[in-house]
């Protein structure tokens, strides 16, 4: 799979990525505590009323006003950790201040509120200002609050982008699904939304089926769709077999400016070369070649099945891989041993039908590497980085400004994101 994850409400002992709008203060992360697993402990009911003045939002211009109303049907006072969730048609993940948010108190008390993201999305958090961030509402037996809220799209809000669809649903899953409430706000101008693609092409002549020998691959990149990407785009590689990621073990290099170009290891894979951005439909289809040793350690006398995956993600920000694509592959780092059949006599009997070669044959790209030996020998290679063409949510991390308090949020993703099936 690729690009964003279908999004489900309440999917226990997830994690989330939410950056506070109040000082800069960057949330940890936490695990998220099991909801119910019916609508037993969920009773309050959402309302969203209908915007003003009911037009289509704009890039830093023209924004959205509804109110919303929580409404408690029982006979007890109940808990009530409010939570919007913004989801964006198109190719781009959403930074914090691609949305414009504001809440204002009706009939509540006095009301403060953040902003942050989560996967390819955005959220807005609020909540009693005497309280912290951890603090719900609570709503009165038989009772409702209610709130003011303000929609826009900020000026960078991704031209690649298009309706923004805005979800009220609470943190601590005091909520039930069909209690939800929803709305989604056209963006002006119109576009037509698309997405990004990758994929992998392996070269017909390479493999890794002998020790020391190199995959050679493609990895492509093509936008559909209207808009670019405002910012650049990154791609993490990695490698895995037997469910097991493979960091300290293979070795990349890329196609750079007509040579090969050694590529940085680190704890998560390999980094390639970014995209710049303005990356687009009218950019084509963006080719970067690769090459894959692994060392010969551990020794791997089988034909194994390895899985190469790139994962690509905004380059700042909002760095969540919203698009993947995977290749599999055999591999081996060393010959089986042959094991003879039965005693061998004390001299052959009968005649060689021919001469054996002077040398063995090998493959012509094969190169030992060693673990501790990442410089690779490398071959004389002409060409440059292709460029051709005229193409999950969950829990919130809860805190401000080291104030804040570990909040058990039971949510997970929302929304059928965009998602490509050729799949950090």
């Amino acid at each position: 799979m690729s690009a964003r994850t279908a999004h489900h409400l309440f999917r226990p002992a997830a994690t989330a990525v939410v950056v506070a709008a109040v000082a800069g203060t960057v949330l940890m992360p936490m695990s998220a505590q099991a909801a119910p697993s019916d609508d037993s402990g969920r009773p309050l009911v959402l309302e969203m009323g209908t915007p003003a003045p009911n037009g289509p939002l704009t890039r830093g211009g023209a924004a959205e006003t509804f109110e919303l109303t929580v409404h408690n049907p029982t006979a007890t006072a109940q808990a009530f950790h409010p939570w919007m969730l913004g989801d964006a048609v198109g190719a781009s993940p959403l930074q914090n201040d691609d949305v414009t948010f504001k809440v204002e108190a009706v009939d509540a008390p006095a009301t403060k509120s953040f902003v942050g993201h989560q996967d390819g999305g955005w959220q807005g958090v609020f909540y009693p200002s005497a309280k912290d961030a951890s603090a719900g509402f609570d709503v009165p037996a038989n009772g409702k609050l209610s709130w003011k809220v303000t929609i826009g799209l900020g000026a960078g809000y991704p031209t690649n982008d298009g309706d923004f669809k805005l979800t009220a649903t609470s943190i601590s899953g005091e909520v039930a699904a069909n209690h939800q409430a929803s709305h989604t706000f056209k963006a002006d101008p119109q576009i037509k939304a698309g997405h990004l693609k990758t994929w992998f092409v392996k070269t017909a002549d390479s493999s890794m089926d002998r020790p020391g020998e190199r995959q050679h691959l493609e990895l492509k990149y093509q936008a559909t769709g209207d808009g670019v990407f405002a910012g650049p785009l990154t791609t993490q590689l990695q490698l895995s077999f037997d469910d097991a990621k493979v960091h300290n073990t293979f070795f990349a290099q890329a196609l750079i400016d007509g040579r090969w170009q050694e590529l940085k290891l680190t704890d998560n894979g390999v980094r390639l070369p970014v995209i710049p951005k303005g990356f687009g439909a009218a950019s084509g289809v963006h080719t970067l070649p690769l090459r894959i040793s692994v060392a010969q350690q551990p020794a791997i006398k089988k034909l194994t099945p390895v899985t190469v995956e790139a994962r690509v993600g905004l380059a700042s920000g909002n760095t969540y891989p919203f698009e993947t694509a995977k290749l599999q592959f055999g591999m081996r780092t060393k010959d089986e041993a042959t094991v003879p059949a039965g005693k061998p006599s004390a001299k052959p009997t009968g005649t060689p039908t021919g001469t054996p070669s002077a040398k063995p044959v090998t493959a012509a790209a094969a190169v030992p590497v060693t673990a501790g030996n990442a410089n690779l020998t490398t071959t004389s290679a002409t060409g440059s980085l292709a460029h051709t063409g005229a193409d999950s949510r969950t829990g919130l991390y809860a805190g401000i400004a080291g104030a804040l308090v570990a909040i058990g949020a039971a949510v997970a993703l929302l929304g059928a994101r965009r998602r490509r099936g050729s799949a950090m």
